[in-house]
């Protein structure tokens, strides 16, 4: 279990990308923001925390365009140990699960690297000027299937859109580790 940290802090610049989706498509950082901020969700398949919480995944990221918030999920997950995280398998996953955002893959670990992720799900939370407002998580339900568990994410950028800001208090994300690619 890992818990997510800012690598750059509250009011860091959102880090540049072009990766891969599962659509076909390569996507940058700024074609998938929205005009009054961004979502940057780092999932894979496999993890128990993120199969827990998808539907609520799903439904936030598609009710947050409504407010002018992109969203976007990253796989950067060594799919060596965990087939279950292949790039194949990230297709029929946002197929089935009919995902309103790119579902992008980076094979590098760099952009995980440069955001500072370090678990699945992760959240990154930014405004307009793609600066950080909210490095928390989802909800509190964890691993159970809690459905009324307060929307603590999708709140906090409805108030980022709204204010430019998100909330004082962020509870950190306590999920799985994202599994590194062994540097030897």
């Amino acid at each position: 279990m890992a818990a997510s940290t800012s690598a750059g802090g509250l009011g860091a610049p959102a880090p540049d990308f072009e990766l891969p989706a599962t659509d076909g498509r390569r996507y940058r950082r700024d074609a998938v923001a929205g005009p009054n901020g961004q979502l940057v969700m780092f999932i894979c398949n496999h993890c128990p925390y993120v199969k827990a919480a998808l539907d609520k995944i799903v439904r936030d990221a598609g009710e947050l365009k409504n407010h002018g918030i992109g969203s976007v999920a990253i796989c950067s997950n060594d799919p060596t140990d965990y087939p279950e995280d292949s790039f194949d398998n990230m297709k029929t996953l946002a197929q089935r699960a009919r995902f309103p955002f790119p579902y992008l893959w980076d094979e590098t670990q760099a952009v995980a690297k440069a955001y500072g992720a370090v678990c699945t799900p992760d959240f990154f939370g930014y405004d307009g000027k793609l600066k950080l407002q909210y490095r928390g998580r989802l909800d509190d339900a964890g691993r159970s299937a809690k459905p009324d568990a307060p929307r603590e994410l999708f709140n906090a950028m409805v108030e980022v859109a709204r204010t430019g800001r998100g909330p004082a208090v962020q509870a950190a994300s306590m999920d799985c580790s994202i599994k590194w690619k062994n540097a030897g």
